[in-house]
């Protein structure tokens, strides 16, 4: 029997996968752990504890308590925020880590999951169809520490047996929780803005094109690598995923199809210089031929979903 630990339950990512894992392996194989307090369906439908993963010696005492064999490690300070914060995210998100690997190979945990970014990327990494191994030369914060994890889990599988698995995610986005201090947090932001006000002012410029996937694709690819067998993957540093690549300006123009009214303009700000640092769209096909990569959402039907969702989550 699989139990599975979720570190960072109450952020984008999660608020959803920790469901989707409870719905494959029982509510109570599921122990949700945040440093706040998690959404209601989180906390209604299974096993909840208040985490710091800073500290470890609690965190021990919970993987040893609950018997786990699987961690989610979703905790970080994001892009943003990182960049406000720069050595208070570095010891965050590198510490944090260091906890979960250390604690994996103590106790022999079957499987590790850690997120990493096209944030791994930088100003010098070609752009158009970054391939999976290319030139990594992130110059910010987040980046740096994603660019480091993947060293470290990588570093833990060669040298101790532990199975680290990570996806490099582009944007995120999602109707069931907001924006939380990422570069491409307009993407999530503009549909609130456009059914609240029928206008957005962008923090990008109009022609500023990132890779970005809707939730439901990333949780299907966070769980599909988790899934695959070990002899099928090729490597332990961290995948590359692509979703939709759009601009601002295209992704406004999609948004009027449904709400003709909706104006967008545009006001770059810090976060401008960070998404020029980024891909403007993925070569994913290793992911695609060690373990089937695939998505099940394109632009439009992203965007239509995203506005009646989030239509009725105002509504209410």
């Amino acid at each position: 029997m699989e139990k599975i630990l979720v570190i960072g339950c109450s952020g984008q990512i999660g608020s959803e996968l920790t469901l989707e894992l409870r719905k494959i392996y029982g509510n109570n194989n599921v122990i949700a752990t945040d440093i706040r307090p998690a959404p209601v369906d989180i906390i209604g439908s299974g096993p909840f504890e208040i985490l710091d993963v800073l500290d470890a010696s609690k965190l021990q005492l919970i993987l040893e308590h609950e018997k786990i064999t699987q961690i989610y490690h979703l905790a970080a300070i994001l892009s943003g925020n990182a960049e406000k914060r720069p050595l208070a995210s570095w010891d965050i998100n590198m510490r944090s880590l260091m906890n979960v690997l250390e604690l994996a190979r103590e106790l022999k945990l079957k499987k590790i999951f850690w997120p990493s970014s096209i944030a791994v990327f930088g100003p010098s990494t070609p752009r158009m169809n970054t391939p999976q191994y290319t030139i990594m030369e992130p110059n910010t914060v987040y980046g740096i520490s994603k660019l480091a994890g993947e060293r470290w889990i990588e570093y833990y599988f060669n040298k101790y047996g532990v199975d680290t698995r990570s996806l490099r995610y582009p944007g995120l986005i999602s109707y069931k929780t907001e924006a939380g201090g990422g570069t491409t947090d307009y993407a999530v932001e503009i549909f609130y803005e456009a059914i609240k006000y029928k206008k957005y002012q962008c923090f990008l410029g109009p022609d500023s094109a990132l890779p970005m996937m809707f939730m439901p694709d990333a949780i299907k690819a966070t769980i599909d690598v988790m899934e695959s067998d070990a002899s099928k993957l090729s490597l332990h540093s961290s995948y590359n995923v692509a979703g939709i690549c759009f601009t601002p300006g295209i992704l406004a123009g999609e948004i009027k199809k449904h709400i003709p009214e909706f104006e967008i303009t545009y006001k770059p700000d810090f976060r401008q210089a960070i998404a020029d640092s980024w891909p403007a769209c993925i070569d994913d096909s290793v992911a695609r031929k060690d373990w089937g990569l695939n998505y099940v959402y394109d632009l439009a039907g992203m965007t239509k979903e995203m506005l009646n969702e989030i239509g009725k989550k105002l509504a209410q």
